[in-house]
């Protein structure tokens, strides 16, 4: 059985499923990649879907879950990319590790559609990085996955 992370934030709509979508895409068949919110939006944010479609990755089927959801499933890693889900996250079964990468929410952004579009692409870019870093670390063996 494969090591499996899930990633939390709030809403489940922006930050959660762009982290999802990058760690799946950058970590191949190593891990299962989930992402679920301590109060689920009930929607992907349109444009998280657009952000990741331009660098190739498709998150248009995924759906907003509830953390809860998880809560019988072993999850080896939770990573929460948000304050409000890392202090309501709970345990789940067969977590070793536990991590908060925090990154402001796109979905809060003002101005123009084009300036509201690029704070999206740069959190998006942000989330690759520190996600791609992870990946990376998984694939040498420098980051326990089991």
């Amino acid at each position: 059985m494969k090591p499996s992370v899930l990633i939390l934030c709030t809403g489940n709509s922006c930050r959660s499923h762009m982290a999802e979508g990058i760690l799946r895409a950058v970590a191949g068949d190593m891990i299962d990649v989930f992402s679920a919110g301590s109060k689920p939006a009930g929607y992907v944010h349109p444009l998280s879907i657009k952000v990741l479609a331009e660098i190739g990755i498709d998150i248009s089927k995924h759906t907003s879950k509830h953390m809860n959801e998880f809560l019988t499933r072993d999850i080896t890693t939770v990573v929460t990319v948000c304050g409000n889900a890392d202090q309501l996250c709970p345990t789940y079964p067969g977590q070793l590790n536990r991590h908060h990468w925090g990154f402001e929410d796109p979905a809060h952004a003002k101005g123009t559609e084009e300036e509201v579009l690029n704070e999206f692409r740069r959190v998006r870019d942000q989330i690759r990085l520190v996600f791609g870093a992870y990946a990376a670390g998984l694939r040498e063996g420098r980051v326990m996955a089991k």
